[in-house]
């Protein structure tokens, strides 16, 4: 897949070619099914998006947290088929550009689509002032279509990435799997712990994540991705108050059956398969050490193979 850094860069690069348009926070089904389309409606697929999400610029104190930082969004649009991609720089001045010029003189000059492909409810322009009955009308004028995506739905409600943010901190992490297409996951490096793990004899690897988005607290069945391979894992996610510790934030991975090498520095992709349960405080170390054999052996049951 061919990456492009702005409109400008891309400019007469991607003539012909059937544009999806949209953040893509996430890559959810929803995001699929327009790149599907894109697929059927040219030769060449192709993706505007935009950095940072346009929420961090037009409104900073609401703007959400994402769901995949800007490198897995690329990886994650590559898997998808798509030819290309542009990834436009979003600030003030991109925002304040009138939807009649975004059609004619980005989509159609400089771009050269052959198809735009978004969703029904789509608006674009200063001020989200453009519709999908003007894009439609634009487009034709210029010699290119419009192609309409009906929202894909799961239980009978829209797949969105909203939603999803509010599964994943609910802790719900096989729902929003359900509507990724994909278990929701967390990328890091692998950094030094505290070595407790090790001496309850469940060694783990402490992870930095390097996104914005984790789950709510608690012990998770995982699936683990590291050079040279991947294992089945058991999670924890929190403030470890069994050990009187209410700091920070911390995200541990025992690797079942893991024998390696140190993985301190290694980069690490932590898929959250299935919530087990509440972090809690145990009454003693034994206790917690039982339980976290019980944790193990689910997880190893529920992300094994």
């Amino acid at each position: 897949m061919r990456t492009f850094r702005s409109i400008g860069e891309a400019r007469g690069r991607i003539r012909g070619c059937a544009l999806a348009i949209g953040n893509f926070d996430g890559v959810h089904l929803g995001h699929q099914a327009l790149f599907r389309a894109a697929r059927q409606h040219a030769a060449l697929a192709a993706a505007l998006t935009f950095e940072p999400h346009p929420g961090a610029v037009l409104n900073p104190s609401m703007a959400p947290r994402r769901l995949t930082t800007p490198e897995q969004k690329l990886q994650l649009l590559a898997a998808g088929g798509l030819d290309a991609v542009v990834v436009q720089p979003f600030d003030a001045a991109f925002a304040a550009i009138p939807a009649r010029e975004f059609v004619d003189r980005l989509l159609l000059g400089e771009l050269g689509v052959a198809a735009v492909v978004v969703s029904d409810d789509f608006s674009f322009g200063r001020k989200r002032e453009g519709r999908v009955a003007q894009l439609d009308e634009w487009l034709s004028a210029g010699g290119a279509r419009l192609v309409l995506v009906p929202k894909v739905e799961v239980d009978g409600l829209p797949v969105s990435s909203t939603r999803i943010r509010e599964l994943v901190l609910e802790g719900r992490v096989d729902a929003a799997a359900r509507l990724l297409g994909r278990p929701f996951d967390v990328e890091g490096t692998v950094v030094t712990g505290m070595g407790r793990g090790r001496g309850l004899g469940f060694p783990t690897a402490n992870i930095a994540p390097l996104g914005e988005m984790l789950p709510a607290n608690g012990v998770y069945a995982v699936r683990a991705y590291f050079p040279g391979g991947s294992l089945a894992g058991a999670a924890n996610l929190g403030r470890k108050p069994t050990f009187g510790e209410g700091g920070a934030q911390t995200l541990e991975v025992h690797l079942i059956g893991y024998a390696g090498p140190s993985l301190v520095g290694a980069p690490m992709r932590v898929a959250f398969v299935a919530r087990l349960r509440d972090e809690m405080r145990f009454p003693s170390l034994a206790a917690l050490t039982e339980q976290i054999g019980k944790d193990v052996a689910e997880a190893a049951r529920r992300a094994g193979g």
